[in-house]
């Protein structure tokens, strides 16, 4: 959804923006997720041995899908007519549920809150990742950007 000023975005408090675009977690992503962070636990990285773990299989790192919520939210909002945009960091974030490899995700966006700040507005939405086929999300964030204008 696309917001022209913070005035639309004040007004879309409580307003659920709908969900994004289904994303496959392959295991090249997750063992790159691993290179990057020094993350390289068996049960992200190793099929054979993971196949007996838990999980049954690899699953994503948490703070992969936590990370891949920067990929869907521009899906989600837009603010065009902002000069730029910043992640604040987070007020809560849970993982409910693993992402095994080869599931597919998709995050639903709602704007919780909007407040004023120096130069534009605080934005706080709450993310949440659905794996396709859960009952439960693999993901929930408070998120919290600012928006200068």
């Amino acid at each position: 959804m696309e917001f022209d000023d913070a005035d639309a975005l004040k007004a879309a408090v409580g307003q659920h923006l709908g969900y994004s675009e289904w994303t496959t977690i392959d295991q090249e992503r997750i063992d790159k997720f691993a290179d990057a962070t020094g993350d390289h636990q068996w049960i992200h990285v190793d099929p054979e041995r993971a196949k007996s773990g838990p999980f049954g299989a690899t699953i994503a790192h948490g703070y992969l899908t936590l990370s891949i919520t920067n990929l869907f939210l521009p899906e989600l909002l837009a603010v065009p007519n902002a000069s730029a945009g910043i992640n604040y960091g987070a007020n809560k974030v849970r993982f409910p549920a693993p992402v095994q490899v080869g599931s597919r995700i998709r995050m639903g966006c709602e704007i919780l809150e909007v407040d004023d700040v120096p130069g534009g507005v605080q934005v706080v939405t709450r993310n949440t990742v659905e794996v396709e086929g859960s009952d439960k999300p693999a993901c929930v964030v408070d998120a919290v950007s600012r928006l200068f204008f």
